[in-house]
């Protein structure tokens, strides 16, 4: 009777979950590439955060004791995911969706931090970010809404313009006022990338591209007090020695720590910088830590993991079974890429300052719950994909 039940259950978990068949086996580039992406972020983090933990919390482990749990109940989400049936995703696209609605509203309602709302807080739990799990969820919605129509309806205003502008447009919103601005730029990028590999036509991205312009026109003539404003912002930005005691702090101490790393760095640990010099250093900034302490040899390894897990996304992608996992694929490594690059570029003055994390190595237990879980559907997709092959 015993060995009935077992099988019986075994058949209900299985028919449920859908996992993948056995003989089947992930990538192990793409394993590699994040596991040594996870390990190689927690090192840094460690280096980059005990300085700030001892002054601030009179803890040198107050920042990475909770990202390592984070990171090791990541690795088994990763791990379970990768066997399940990514293909069962399709069935829940409108409650995800429905979650995070609620969840961007919910978020609106919690204490300030810093002048923004942009965490759930949870008592004697802990915090989370919804934002980033509404990064996934445009990603899943649009894979799936985009299969569904067809490469002929995404042509069109109605199929392939239409409920994708409802979606981006009113997250955007809820996003905009916790503020969030650099999360709604990213989940805006994601989609733009998602409609344009599905299929909607570029002229409606040319048609989008004058409105955005036209609109900026028209703040610029409606509020001309914004032009001044903009104007010191954009100085601070090409000149940040110019403004050391405002805006330009920022960017001038981490170009700072980049520059004294030189070829080799300063030696981990050793960092100066990050002596409560350079703001967020265990966050925003920690790029310029690394480059600081491994210097240029240290940078250049981290961009080279990012544009190796890009590059083997790709392949992954365009060897997927079906377009749902194809989609899926672009739209996670595109996140993750996008969000690492954007990093760095605020890092080097590429752009200007605005706060974004580094994906796996920056201080945040949500962020790298939610990565290692969509590595583990890349997994999951590559199972299926016809890898090492000329097809």
């Amino acid at each position: 009777m015993k060995k009935a039940k077992s099988k019986k259950t075994q058949f209900n978990i299985r028919k449920f979950f859908r996992f993948a068949d056995k003989g089947t086996s992930i990538d192990m580039p793409m394993f590699i590439i994040t596991i040594t992406l996870v390990v190689f972020g927690l090192i840094m983090l460690y280096s980059a955060s005990y300085v700030v933990g001892i002054y601030r919390m009179n803890d040198s482990m107050h920042y990475i004791k909770d990202q390592v749990v984070f990171a090791i109940v990541g690795v088994i989400v990763m791990m379970i995911a990768s066997k399940i049936d990514y293909r069962i995703l399709l069935r829940y696209d409108k409650l995800v969706l429905g979650l995070s609605y609620f969840l961007l509203i919910i978020v609106l309602f919690m204490p300030e931090f810093k002048g923004v709302k942009r965490w759930i807080i949870i008592p004697s739990v802990g915090s989370f970010q919804p934002s980033e799990i509404a990064k996934f969820t445009v990603i899943l919605v649009f894979a799936k809404l985009i299969q569904q129509q067809g490469s002929k309806k995404m042509k069109t205003i109605r199929y392939g313009v239409v409920p994708f502008a409802v979606i981006l447009a009113s997250i955007a919103f809820l996003m905009v006022l916790e503020p969030h601005l650099s999360g709604t730029v990213i989940i805006l990028c994601i989609g733009a990338i998602m409609m344009f590999v599905g299929g909607t036509d570029i002229k409606w991205f040319a048609i989008a591209g004058g409105v955005l312009v036209v609109g900026v026109v028209g703040a610029v003539i409606m509020f001309p007090d914004l032009v001044p404003y903009a104007e010191t912002r954009i100085v601070a930005w090409r000149h940040p020695e110019l403004d050391l005691a405002g805006s330009g702090y920022q960017s001038y101490q981490s170009l700072l720590a980049i520059g004294s790393g030189g070829l080799f760095g300063l030696g981990l640990g050793n960092s100066r910088q990050k002596h409560l010099i350079l703001p967020e250093p265990q966050n925003d900034f920690i790029f310029s830590v690394i480059c600081e302490e491994l210097g240029f040899i240290g940078g250049m390894i981290v961009i080279a993991l990012f544009l190796a897990l890009l590059f083997r996304g790709l392949y992954i992608s365009s060897k997927a079974k079906d377009k749902f996992g194809s989609l899926l694929v672009l739209g996670i490594i595109g996140q993750i890429t996008l969000q690492a690059f954007l990093n760095i570029a605020v890092a080097t003055n590429t752009i200007p300052n605005t706060g974004i994390s580094l994906p796996f190595f920056s201080e945040g237990g949500t962020s790298l719950l939610m990565l290692l879980g969509e590595m583990g559907i890349v997994l999951s997709i590559s199972r299926y994909a016809n890898l090492n092959k000329g097809e």
